[in-house]
């Protein structure tokens, strides 16, 4: 059974380590160099840093468990503009990140169930998100539950360049 839990700054060492071994399962292969990988963990996914971001009232995260066990994380920002939706009232599915381990057991649907609720309560018209392109099982669940490719953008991590597509939803 899955529980979900809005998350608070107390679960940053947790959200920090979830945050580290599934980003590591998903893109980990495309570093050359590990490097790299390993700088950018540190830089973006430190306990300090997460503990800030968690107190920051634009942001809300959720952990996922099971059997007691974190399995899982996601983080909605409230009020994240897009240059490809021309609207006010958008909101950003930043993160929706599972252990590889649990990925069967519809943990990332849970957690994007009850952000797309938060944003609706919320009064947001539309949610959007940034997908890597070479990451097709995600661009598939997010288009199976009602997202559409609104635009392209690049991001580099070291010598690594990756190719994102935006993907839009609307939430009234």
């Amino acid at each position: 059974m899955i529980e979900l839990k809005e998350a608070h700054t107390k679960d940053a060492a947790v959200i920090a380590l979830l945050a580290r071994v599934t980003f590591t399962e998903t893109f980990g292969h495309y570093f050359r160099d590990a490097a790299d990988l390993d700088h950018y963990l540190i830089q973006t996914f430190g306990v300090s840093k997460l503990r800030s971001s968690l107190s920051k009232p634009n942001n809300v995260f959720w952990l996922a468990y099971v059997d007691e066990l974190p399995v899982g994380y996601a983080k909605l920002k409230l009020h994240s503009h897009s240059p490809f939706l021309n609207s006010d009232a958008v909101c950003q599915l930043q993160k929706i990140y599972v252990l590889r381990d649990f990925l069967s057991q519809k943990v990332g649907l849970a957690l994007q169930e009850i952000l797309l609720k938060k944003a609706q309560e919320e009064g947001f018209q539309k949610i959007w998100l940034s997908v890597l392109k070479a990451n097709e099982r995600a661009i598939r669940f997010y288009a199976k539950n009602g997202f559409d490719t609104f635009g392209d953008h690049d991001f580099s991590i070291g010598q690594e360049d990756f190719e994102f597509q935006v993907m839009a939803k609307d939430l009234s």
